[in-house]
């Protein structure tokens, strides 16, 4: 295998990272350890900076930033005592909200729950990359782990 990837394919995958809010390094990263594209985004409630149940909606920065994503699904994960009925209702940017797995899960119940809903969305889990806010949803991983401080720019 050649050591360099020919120009035209690095532009496409500068022009892909863009389209998922993702800088360069990240999204190369990630598709070198996979093989896969990125085809959706995985957000924890933390992460979206929804933290209470009586107003879900996610904060004008974080909103207008899941807006920009382009052809990928964009994925939420709410921690109770937030409803995901409730999140997606107040938050249309997203494309599908679910519940988290509780913290007091096994890794392997985790694992099986993540897996049920990454399947629902048609997806395999090196095809979603999580973008969360504290440890225990580093051990969600997918496809990679993003910290949301690195995605939202904050």
């Amino acid at each position: 295998m050649p050591k360099t990837i020919p120009l035209m394919v690095v532009k496409m995958r500068v022009a892909r990272a863009r389209e998922l809010g993702l800088d360069y390094k990240a999204y190369a990263a990630i598709r070198q350890a996979t093989g896969r594209d990125i085809l959706a985004l995985l957000f924890s409630s933390n992460a979206l900076r929804v933290m209470r149940a009586d107003a879900p909606q996610i904060p004008v920065h974080e909103a207008d930033i899941l807006r920009t994503v382009e052809n990928a699904q964009k994925l939420a994960l709410v921690h109770l005592p937030l409803s995901a009925a409730a999140v997606h209702s107040a938050n249309p940017v997203l494309d599908h909200v679910d519940v988290a797995p509780q913290f007091v899960a096994s890794w392997s119940q985790m694992r099986g729950h993540l897996g049920d809903i990454v399947h629902r969305q048609n997806l395999v889990g090196d095809q979603v990359l999580i973008v969360g806010d504290t440890g225990l949803e580093r051990e969600w991983v997918a496809a990679g782990y993003l910290e949301a401080a690195r995605y939202f720019g904050v």
